[in-house]
């Protein structure tokens, strides 16, 4: 008697994309898989780019864009420049085992933004400091917002 062929598990991405009630399309997995590398948040235009030669059109990794940051998935950001970028919603030290079934408990942390050459780099949480006691909205003490710094960066400041 013919057995059948054991099933295949599935990688974490593609259980976090169908926990998210999403088909786990092969482009959905490539951008989880560019963003996953990705140092810093990722602009459409630059994960299209990536992505070029897997036959893909620009429109389609848009629209997988907007529907995994729909989702929870991704967090999209303007950092002032009129330009969307992209990164993964990492789960932080506090969140829950299964952070991607519970998006909001994942770590917000603030980004740079060089107004001279348009470079944007993750910060450390810490280096933004909100004081216990401040005036402040609760979103804010609960890191519910984005904090976005712009400057000049080291390459370009005089």
């Amino acid at each position: 008697m013919a057995r059948a062929p054991a099933a295949r598990s599935a990688t974490p991405l593609v259980e976090a994309i169908r926990a998210r009630g999403l088909r786990a399309t092969a482009p959905r997995v490539a951008v989880l898989e560019l963003l996953g590398r990705a140092r810093t948040p990722q602009s459409h235009a630059s994960i299209a780019e990536a992505l070029l030669g897997s036959g893909w059109d620009r429109a389609t990794i848009y629209r997988n864009l907007v529907a995994m940051t729909e989702a929870g998935l991704l967090r999209r950001a303007d950092l002032g420049d009129h330009v969307w970028r992209f990164e993964l919603r990492r789960p932080g030290p506090r969140a829950s085992a299964h952070a991607h079934d519970r998006p909001e408990r994942a770590v917000e942390h603030p980004h740079f933004l060089c107004d001279s050459c348009g470079e944007v780099t993750c910060l450390a949480d810490s280096a933004v400091e909100i004081r216990a006691g401040a005036a402040v909205p609760r979103a804010v003490r609960r890191k519910r917002v984005a904090i976005q710094i712009q400057g000049r960066c080291d390459r370009c400041a005089p």
